[in-house]
């Protein structure tokens, strides 16, 4: 009976010892391995802001708009408006920037925007083409081949197909049958501007 109990005894004793040991072991660092590992750093991924309501885009008609607000202080214009910047750089490539969405062109030389103006681009049953482009061929006075020998001033033609930007009435909403009609003036000033192969983005 003495025994069992001294048994028992023992066998906490040892219990505890080894408790001891362990949390000894574990508070010098006996095994490395007790230690705790790092968590990975996660850093928090910042969401890209993406065009609302825009069928093809790839953001540079909406910064387009920003740089107008920006650079030319005007926040939104008339059908038939027009803005250029004072001052145009002698420097740097010209791009224009169509946005069919909000019917609006905006000129670039390099990095800066130098003008913006309304449009009118192809109506319900015609299509205007988005995407990226270049001038293939300018002419001061043109004639449309398809539609009643059309008057096109300043047409700058983008595609195979005869799809052009040129001077031409703008409503205040899409009306054409597939070119981009500006303001004469702002066209013309514009085709004094680029080159054949001025690059042309089309986002709507």
């Amino acid at each position: 009976m003495v025994a069992v109990r001294l048994s028992k005894w023992v066998m906490v004793a040892l219990a505890v010892v080894g408790m001891a040991s362990a949390a000894d072991a574990k508070l010098f660092g006996l095994f490395g391995s007790q230690r705790p590992r790092p968590r990975p750093v996660t850093q928090a991924v910042q969401p890209q802001a993406q065009p609302v309501n825009y069928r093809w885009s790839l953001g540079a008609a909406p910064k387009a708009y920003q740089d107008m607000v920006a650079e030319l202080g005007t926040r939104g214009l008339k059908p038939g408006q027009f803005v250029w910047a004072s001052a145009i750089p002698t420097e740097g490539d010209t791009r224009v920037v169509l946005d069919l969405k909000l019917q609006m062109a905006y000129v670039y030389r390099g990095d800066r925007v130098i003008g913006a103006t309304t449009i009118s681009s192809a109506k319900r049953g015609m299509v205007t083409p988005l995407g990226n482009w270049k001038i293939l061929e300018k002419q001061k006075m043109y004639r449309s081949r398809k539609y009643d020998n059309a008057p096109m001033p300043f047409m700058q033609r983008i595609d195979e197909y005869g799809i052009a930007f040129h001077g031409g009435n703008n409503p205040g909403y899409p009306a054409s049958h597939g070119c981009v009609r500006m303001p004469l003036k702002f066209a013309e000033k514009l085709y004094g501007l680029t080159r054949i192969g001025s690059e042309v983005i089309i986002e709507g």
